[in-house]
């Protein structure tokens, strides 16, 4: 019976194991929700899995003053089909990345200068809030709205990483107020005033 078992799982986990090394994205190509189709092996070289794009410091002269580097599938196509991701986050002084989430992946953020406060929300409405320093890190669940703000006086800088090499992203201001849904729709669904919403939506492009 047991080495039934034992045959069974070893058939099972033959069956989910990659079929190929790797999967380079073919960027020529769209990009499905499984990721983007395969390069042809020949055209594969080294530099397919090597990514230099987050040594630099990004622009933070912006509204929430802070630069999210991203090393996804898009842009380090040898991440293609192996779940995983990174990103540098830039926060300026009183900068801030507002509520957002990651449809597609959980995230690990390490501060690497400076202190970042953040937090995530559950689905119960339960707020857990830490703020971080030097070499510290937190995990964000998949799904659940988060955020970051500079905890520190000068530029605070993380890396993050995600289980998925397009995790996705939508930050709840901009989902709000930078589109053409009518102000009183957003009025009736947020309980914000008239005023208020045409002020976000003026701030951050919106019409409507």
């Amino acid at each position: 019976m047991f080495k039934l078992l034992f045959l069974f799982a070893l058939l099972i986990s033959s069956s989910n194991a990659a079929v190929q090394d790797f999967c380079v994205a073919d960027l020529k190509g769209p990009e499905s929700p499984a990721g983007y189709s395969c390069k042809t092996a020949t055209k594969v070289t080294v530099n397919d899995f090597v990514f230099s794009g987050l040594s630099a410091a990004g622009n933070t002269s912006n509204i929430i003053k802070a630069s999210v580097t991203p090393a996804f599938a898009a842009q380090f196509p040898g991440l293609n089909g192996l779940g995983l991701s990174a990103a540098r986050l830039d926060l300026a002084s009183g900068g801030v990345v507002p509520f957002h989430t990651h449809p597609g992946a959980s995230e690990v953020l390490l501060v690497v200068q400076g202190s970042i406060t953040a937090a995530f929300v559950s689905s119960a409405n339960t707020v857990y809030l830490k703020t971080l320093k030097k070499g510290e890190l937190m995990v964000f669940p998949q799904g659940l709205l988060h955020f970051q703000v500079n905890a520190a006086g000068y530029t605070s800088v993380a890396y993050v990483f995600f289980s998925s090499s397009s995790p996705g992203l939508q930050i709840t201001d901009f989902a709000l107020f930078a589109n053409d849904l009518s102000t009183k729709l957003v009025e009736a669904t947020t309980f914000l005033d008239e005023a208020q919403i045409k002020k976000l939506k003026g701030v951050l492009g919106g019409t409507g």
